[in-house]
């Protein structure tokens, strides 16, 4: 068929939607707002958020990291099928981490899926999904490396107002639990100079608080041998006018130098925030799981931030159960979380992940065991977020509104935003028009375990950039028309970043 052949058969065909479905950590979410962007830029057409599957193209971006994560993903295209079979042309595509590793079984289990993709090139997505229109045949391509780097793909930002920003891909380590490293690859390192224009460009676009985003976030610079790299960059990152918060995630206890801890104190727009997995508080525990730092280490770590930055607020992820974990083992967790007192913990029981070595390995925990202590861990961790939380009763604190994150903003008349620790505050709306992304300071009057409450009156609102942002996006999309033409996927290098106008899954 000749390009005019083509190009005449894609005008008559109508608009396509498109729905992405997204498991797993901060990496996947990022991956999904790219294929979002590749999708949108090849023509396709977002689905509404009820969908529930009534899209001409579903995407499941997948995770690989809990055991029964084959079970929910078989379930979930098993469900597809029949809606599939009553609507001509749907397109089912699967992708990341589970996609990597289970490859040509996908297709056994689910023969009506019709394009499967890997972690390393989910920029092929629109192109392997206009092949297996044509041929009529299930396209399944998993590159064993990183064929470009994510962020120089087209996104589809779901913040107008924050972003994610790939440092790195891939990880070093040879955690026992975690499958991560045999499905992202090795660590890759991005130039420094690309990372700061993309944020540039962002902070052009009206973003004004960005996450960077790394397997092992703080490693950064390993690929050049310099270990101050991290700390260099996030000093960069509070040279950039405009942009008003820096987080990242998530670092390794292994990478976290002094140098970091001094980045963080005595750069303004990084955020007083810290999310370091634990993952156990056991020595004998963490030997197993290959973790290269002790629990003395770990909580010396804990010590130097809060000494360097008084207010900053701690969080971890704890793995429960792992093989071989005796109840000494266990007591010497909750040792180390009464003594580093996190504001929250992302607590986890160990489930066997296929190909690691713990799942293979002696000393499987019961269920019931497990379930115990899960249960002892997280009512001690409910007690001290709740205490941490009082102590910000009185505070005056500067929140970032938020879009979306108080499910009960409506009934009780409040919105929600972000303190500078990220800590969730409800706020009583102002009478003034408040917008996502604009920034007011409250009074903390309350606390409860997961968020704190502002009922007083806002003490003053700004209106940001950010807002603007939001604002100039809601408008755009409520006058966009319905549909667009489907335009053949783009192919080649993709198109520069903009110019600027004036950085996982609790296994790192």
């Amino acid at each position: 068929m000749s390009s005019s052949d083509r190009s005449q058969a894609v005008d008559v065909q109508e608009s396509r939607t498109y729905e992405v479905r997204t498991y797993g950590c901060q990496m996947n979410v990022h991956d999904s707002e790219r294929l979002s962007g590749l999708l949108e830029d090849a023509g396709y057409v977002r689905a509404p958020k009820d969908a529930d599957g009534d899209a001409d193209v579903v995407v499941f971006n997948t995770c690989a990291v809990r055991e029964n994560a084959d079970n929910r993903l078989y379930g979930n295209l098993g469900r597809l099928a029949p809606m599939k079979t009553k609507r001509p042309g749907m397109q089912i595509a699967v992708g990341g981490c589970l996609a990597q590793k289970d490859r040509d079984t996908i297709v056994k289990r689910a023969p009506w899926v019709d394009v499967v993709f890997g972690t390393h090139n989910i920029g092929k997505l629109p192109v392997l999904l206009e092949r297996a229109r044509v041929q009529e045949e299930a396209q399944v391509e998993i590159a064993e490396s990183l064929e470009a780097f994510p962020s120089t793909l087209p996104t589809r930002r779901e913040s107008a107002y924050a972003a994610w920003v790939s440092i790195s891909v891939g990880c070093n380590n040879t955690c026992t639990f975690c499958i991560v490293p045999a499905l992202r690859g090795k660590e890759k390192d991005r130039r420094t100079g690309d990372i700061l224009a993309e944020i540039e460009a962002l902070v052009g676009e009206g973003v004004s608080e960005i996450t960077l985003l790394g397997q092992n976030v703080n490693a950064y610079g390993s690929d050049i041998g310099d270990r101050e790299a991290f700390s260099k960059l996030l000093r960069a990152c509070g040279k950039i006018e405009g942009l008003e918060r820096v987080r990242f995630t998530s670092p390794h206890p292994r990478d976290f130098t002094d140098d970091v801890i001094a980045a963080m104190a005595e750069t303004p727009n990084v955020m007083p925030q810290l999310h370091m997995p634990m993952q156990s508080g056991s020595d004998t525990v963490l030997k197993a799981m290959r973790r290269s730092y002790r629990q003395d280490r770990y909580l010396g770590i804990i010590d130097k931030v809060r000494a360097g930055i008084p207010h900053a607020a701690i969080t971890t992820d704890i793995i429960v159960g792992f093989p071989g974990e005796t109840e000494e083992d266990f007591e010497q967790t909750l040792h180390a979380v009464r003594e580093a007192r996190f504001a929250q913990a992302f607590t986890f029981q160990y489930s066997k992940r296929p190909g690691t070595p713990a799942a293979t390995m002696e000393g499987q925990i019961p269920k019931k065991v497990v379930q115990e202590r899960y249960e002892r861990l997280v009512a001690l961790q409910e007690k001290i977020s709740w205490d941490e939380n009082k102590k910000q009763v009185g505070r005056t604190l500067e929140l970032m509104v938020a879009e979306g994150e108080g499910r009960k903003d409506g009934a009780t008349h409040r919105l929600s935003g972000r303190a500078p620790d990220n800590r969730l505050v409800h706020f009583t709306k102002p009478d003034e028009d408040v917008r996502p992304g604009d920034v007011v300071t409250v009074e903390i009057t309350y606390a409860a375990p997961h968020h704190l409450l502002a009922e007083g009156a806002a003490l003053n609102l700004r209106r940001t950039r950010a807002g603007d942002a939001w604002e100039k996006r809601n408008a755009a999309a409520a006058a966009k028309p319905v549909g667009v033409m489907l335009g053949l996927p783009k192919i080649g290098a993709p198109e520069p970043l903009p110019v600027a106008a004036s950085s996982g899954c609790g296994c790192d």
